[in-house]
Order: C-alpha cells, then structure tokens, then sequence
C-alpha cells in the first residue's frame, strides 16, 4: 500500500522582516505565497499519487524470458534440449518450481512409452487417474498385481504408458526371471501402484523421502516415477531413454519387492539394478535389468 509522506519532523520558523512594506507589496507577497502553496500541495500530491501500472504489466515483469503457458495456465518449458542436470533446490530446501526443457520432438520410443507432447510440466495440481483395464499375468508363478496411475495433466496416454510399464515387469530379464513372479494390471485394489506424476507431486508422494524435485522412489506399495526423468532421461543413458525408462519402472518397483540399494561393483562393471542409476552410474556402465542375461 502506498502512504503520503509524513510532514517533516520540525520546519525552521518563518521570520518577518523588520523592514518596512513598500505600497502593494504586501499584497503581492500574499499572491506569491499563495501560488508557492499551491505549488507545493500540487507535487506534493503527485508524489504521493498511487502509480498507475498497465494491467498484466506484474504477470509479464515476473515471467522468465522465453517462459511460455499451455491452454490451461500451466507453465511449460521453451523448446531446448538441456544441456545440463536439472536445477537443484533453492537455498529454502523447496523443490525447483519452474518447467524444465522439454524434448525437441517426441520420437517413437517416446511415443511407445505413452508421451504424447513436447512439454514437461514440473508442478501438477496432484490429482491421479487410474488408467482403466484389467490385464492378465502372461507367465507362471505367484501373481503380482499393479494399478498404474497418472497425474491429470501430463501430456500422457494413460493405456500406453501402462503397456509399457507391465511389458518391462514381465520381460524375461525382470523380476519375474524363470516364473519367479508374473505381474498383473488391474484398475482396482492392487499390491503394486505404479504412479507417474509431475516433480511436485512425486516430492509429496514420497515425503519424508527427499527427492529433491529430481528422484523418484518407491516405498508403501507405491513407485512414484518422476515425469521429467520419464520424459528426459539422465545423461548417463544418452539417447537410450528407453533403457532408462525401463530402468526406472524396475528399480523402484525392486524397492516395493523389498530389495534394497546396492553401490556399483567395480570400475566397468555392470550397474546393478538397484544401484540408484539416476544419481550416478559410473564407474560402471549402464543397466536396466535385475537379470540382464536372462534365463
């Protein structure tokens, strides 16, 4: 709010001259005191005039230059590949709140894995929508099922993303190796919930987990997968972000099956699985599988 300016604290007292008036000067005196006044409560007033600002002129001064809006106010990124790791949080500890580069063009891996869009939005309102369907495990031993979620929102298609994530579960080289388990996709009560949803929301999802805007993670029954590493990838992959993909749906759902996080090996080895790839691979190579050889 903007205030007038308080008077100043003390004004020097105004003097009369003991020198006599000469003949309609007194008169004159009082005119030019007048307009000296009128003067005066006239700047006085423009000063302390509230400023006017062109309407949107706050919306557009507080825009990141290049920060675009999709159709429903949501902010998305600029159309540049990163050439560097997502900002880290800000010295309050929050995660970053802006959108990060998206894809150039959503290419066919990207399409296979349910990405229908350019954009990679960052802060969701939170809300998930069970992708619908029941499909049968396709191999033997103990049935595991899954319901996959996805947050409102996402440039995702829902069935795709969920044939993706249950093709990865029952590939020979995952966790079902040699009918250990197969895997099941249901859209009501389920062991597993596979979840994929904006930074923001996986951050409170897995809280107290700290994910840092970054991470995804699996804990309660839940992998929360984080949209912009589904969407990018990690340098360590490259151009494999199907690899990383399928690294990620295994990793955390290895969480939810109870084991733990393992350290790489040795220089050139190859990552265990449940090495956190997302972090740091190296010293070892990339790996996306609990049992890479197969049977």
């Amino acid at each position: 709010m903007l205030h007038r300016s308080a008077a100043p604290a003390s004004v020097a007292p105004v003097t009369r001259s003991h020198r006599p008036d000469r003949v309609g000067t007194g008169t004159r005196g009082r005119r030019l005191g007048g307009f000296a006044l009128a003067l005066v409560g006239l700047l006085g007033g423009y000063l302390a005039a509230p400023t006017v600002v062109p309407d949107g002129w706050f919306g557009r001064a507080a825009a990141s230059p290049g920060s675009e809006h999709d159709a429903n106010g949501n902010l998305v990124a600029p159309s540049v590949v990163p050439s560097e790791p997502p900002a880290s949080p800000g010295a309050a500890g929050g995660p970053t709140t802006t959108a990060a580069p998206a894809l150039v063009t959503p290419d066919e891996a990207d399409l296979q894995a349910g990405l229908r869009s350019t954009s990679t939005l960052v802060v969701g309102d939170g809300t998930l929508d069970v992708v619908p369907g029941n499909v049968v495990g396709p191999g033997p031993g103990p049935v595991r099922s899954v319901r996959v979620e996805v947050e409102q929102g996402l440039a995702v298609d829902g069935p795709t993303f969920a044939a993706f994530v249950l093709a990865t579960l029952n590939d020979p080289r995952s966790w079902g190796l040699n009918g250990r388990m197969t895997f099941a996709r249901t859209d009501g009560a389920a062991e597993i919930r596979v979840v994929l949803a904006s930074a923001s929301t996986v951050d409170k999802l897995c809280a107290p987990v700290d994910t840092k805007g970054v991470l995804s993670c699996g804990h309660d029954g839940m992998a929360a997968l984080n949209f912009t590493r589904w969407a990018e990838g990690v340098a360590a992959y490259g151009a494999d972000r199907t690899g990383y993909r399928q690294y990620l749906v295994n990793n955390e759902v290895g969480l939810l099956l109870g084991h733990p996080h393992v350290e790489c090996p040795g220089p050139g080895e190859r990552a265990p699985v449940m090495q956190q790839q997302t972090v740091a691979v190296e010293p070892c190579t990339p790996n996306a599988w609990p049992f890479p050889d197969g049977a």
